[in-house]
């Protein structure tokens, strides 16, 4: 056979991909930590570490195995920083004839490695990574054939019919509905008491001493001597089967909420370990399935099916629109807004303690679950005004889970509105009254989370409200929002005035909050 290198990337850690099924000796497996993929934005440190040691425990266990490993550490001198000079140096090693690499989830790198496959001057193939339930073309398939938007809810059925997860022996939804998410939006007050986590602990150090050695620029706590995230598969399904004992049970009715004495509560914090592939979603969400056909009383359908949604269903959906819409999406600012981001999304430091809580927590944990990033920092950057781009820059980059494939369409199309409507049909915000309503973060904080102009007014009312005065004429007949827009076009003319005013002075010191 001919000597073949293949090319794997670091959220390709799947350890049962059909490649490793046999060892072959003509075939050399290459890994890299690159700067080409550490630098294109500011990343956490926890999202470095953790992609690299789990390339590292791949590596370690595909020689194991017996495969053949060309490995370049962050700091090796032959290391040139990139995949492809990279390549051309294992290509020479070992006089390889063909080149492979699997699927990669971003539009940048699959432009780059079909250019560098159509360049490299050996035949060259691209796999699938045998991950995604639907292939990228499936969701802009789907909607061709019968659909005058791009409702995720359509979709959703298919893949429930398709995997048949939660469907009855007659094809129709467990429990007489497809979507129970009306049931999971309660807020948690202590009770039930959220379980302890059920994080692995690691010993990173000298991982990190290497990153910071090779001069690699990240922000927010490395927490390297006590490092929460999975390093490989075995690891990964442990925090499945924890979840899904502990936190499954009480997800459905608290997965909206927040509190500030746990940064998850019942939610599973499994999309790092989906995203880099330890995982896969049709094993994760029979897994919730299961449980529930096991015993119903204990695992509620309202709490399985949310859950299974966002992964069979929403998870596939941005990816699909990812692919529909790239490049041109990524620089969608159909609002028009263009306010810098805050310093203080790189510090945490914000006396209003609903960003302070959650931008802190992304700070120092690399995570906030889709509330806090949707209800809390999304909102605020959307009623702000500030540039989607700088916005979805932040969030690729603070979140362990964040590739773009599925962070982009979340920012640019569903926190911050900026792709027009096209993936939601309203935008995401709100006033201090649903995080009042939510969370207990407006307990001791030091604005009034009642008052809309006031001096001590709670930023996110005048913002809000300033929101709907500003695009009113884009809005005002839209279904899904009317009330809220009409509420704001009926105010007195004092009233707007005095929101638009203290609105034009918070945006003006937003740095100062």
């Amino acid at each position: 056979m001919a000597r073949t290198v293949r090319l794997i990337l670091g959220d390709q850690l799947n350890p049962e991909h059909s490649w490793f099924g046999r060892v072959d000796p003509s075939v050399t497996y290459a890994l890299m930590e690159v700067r080409s993929e550490t630098d294109y934005v500011v990343h956490h440190a926890q999202k470095v570490i953790a992609v690299f040691a789990g390339m590292r425990r791949l590596a370690q266990q595909l020689r194991k195995a017996g495969h053949a490993v060309r490995y370049f550490r962050i700091g090796d001198d032959d290391n040139l920083q990139n995949f492809g000079d990279n390549l051309r140096t294992v290509f020479r090693e070992t006089g390889a004839e063909r080149f492979e690499w699997q699927e990669p989830d971003e539009w940048r790198l699959d432009r780059d490695l079909r250019a560098f496959g159509q360049d490299c001057g050996l035949p060259s193939a691209c796999v699938s990574s045998e991950h995604f339930l639907d292939a990228r073309g499936g969701v802009a398939a789907h909607f061709q054939k019968d659909a005058k938007r791009w409702l995720m809810e359509s979709y959703y059925r298919v893949m429930r019919v398709r995997t048949r997860l939660l469907m009855d022996a007659d094809g129709a939804p467990l429990g007489g509905k497809w979507n129970f998410d009306h049931d999971n939006r309660k807020p948690w007050k202590g009770e039930p008491p959220a379980p302890k986590p059920w994080d692995v602990t690691h010993d990173h150090s000298a991982l990190w001493e290497e990153v910071r050695a090779a001069g690699v620029k990240t922000m927010g706590s490395p927490s390297a001597q006590d490092f929460p995230w999975p390093v490989d598969r075995q690891e990964a399904l442990a925090q499945l089967k924890a979840f899904i004992t502990r936190g499954l049970p009480d997800f459905g009715d608290y997965e909206d909420a927040m509190h500030t004495s746990s940064d998850r509560l019942f939610h599973s914090r499994l999309s790092f370990a989906l995203n880099v592939k330890l995982l896969s979603p049709l094993e994760v969400a029979r897994a919730a399935a299961e449980a529930h056909a096991r015993n119903p009383s204990r695992h509620p359908i309202a709490a399985t099916e949310g859950f299974v949604r966002q992964i069979i269903g929403w998870r596939e959906y941005v990816r699909g629109v990812y692919w529909a819409k790239m490049p041109a999406y990524a620089s969608a600012n159909g609002l028009g807004h263009s306010l810098p981001l805050p310093a203080w999304f790189w510090t945490g430091k914000v006396r209003m303690n609903c960003m302070r809580h959650s931008v802190g927590q992304s700070l120092e944990t690399a995570y906030a679950h889709h509330i806090q990033r949707l209800m809390v920092i999304g909102s605020f950057c959307l009623t702000a005004g500030v540039d989607p781009a700088e916005v979805e820059r932040w969030y690729l980059g603070v979140y362990i889970d964040a590739f773009q494939w599925v962070e982009l369409p979340n920012v640019i199309g569903m926190s911050q509105h900026a792709d027009g409507g096209f993936l939601a049909s309203k935008p995401y915000c709100c006033a201090a009254s649903y995080v009042s309503k939510m969370s207990d973060y407006c307990s001791g904080c030091a604005y009034d989370p009642k008052d809309r102009t006031g001096p001590l007014a709670c930023p996110l009312n005048a913002l809000y409200w300033d929101f709907w005065l500003r695009h009113q004429d884009r809005f005002l007949n839209n279904p899904r929002i009317g009330m809220a827009v009409r509420q704001a076009a009926n105010m007195k003319p004092a009233e707007k005035a005095a929101v638009k005013k203290k609105a034009a002075e918070l945006r003006a010191g937003m740095d100062d909050l």
